[in-house]
């Protein structure tokens, strides 16, 4: 079976970590990398953070998580395990988050709510995927987006 792997970069609200968490349980994700700015379960004090386990429902609890502050250590080190990195993000590279995945072992990584991932970081990636959009707004919600892009990772035929 394949590991699935979560890579949030500077989402700022605490609302969506806890979302990200609880659809990461559903989904059977391996880990959760709350890099840069990402607010964790537990605050530096070693307390609760109440905002994202009133989301989360307990998920903060069953799901593995780690909080990196470089997002560079994450990639770099799963990409030596074998890792394939896939952007969500909107881009002039990116395609369909449909396109099959190949069957390894995938980290999605998702960015801040309104900026998205660096440049940077985007070339650091193996593939860079997006929804398609058919109404106005240009975007989902990251952890709404989260959500569909993988769940159809982890639903594709193996």
């Amino acid at each position: 079976m394949q590991s699935v792997y979560l890579i949030l970069h500077n989402v700022r609200s605490t609302h969506n970590v806890g979302s990200i968490l609880r659809t990461a349980d559903a989904a059977g994700v391996s880990k959760v990398y709350l890099c840069g700015y990402t607010p964790a379960p537990v605050d530096r004090f070693g307390r609760k953070r109440a905002d994202i386990a009133k989301v989360a429902l307990g998920a903060e609890e069953s799901v593995a998580w780690e909080h990196v502050e470089d997002v560079h250590e994450v990639i770099q080190t799963l990409k030596e395990k074998g890792v394939f990195i896939v952007a969500v993000e909107q881009d002039a590279s990116s395609v369909s988050y449909t396109e099959p995945y190949p069957h390894k072992d995938v980290a999605l990584i998702v960015g801040e709510e309104t900026k998205g991932i660096e440049p940077e970081l985007l070339e650091l990636c193996n593939r860079i995927v997006e929804i398609p959009m058919a109404g106005k707004k240009e975007s989902l919600n990251v952890a709404v987006a989260t959500g569909i892009v993988l769940f159809r990772l982890v639903e594709q035929p193996v």
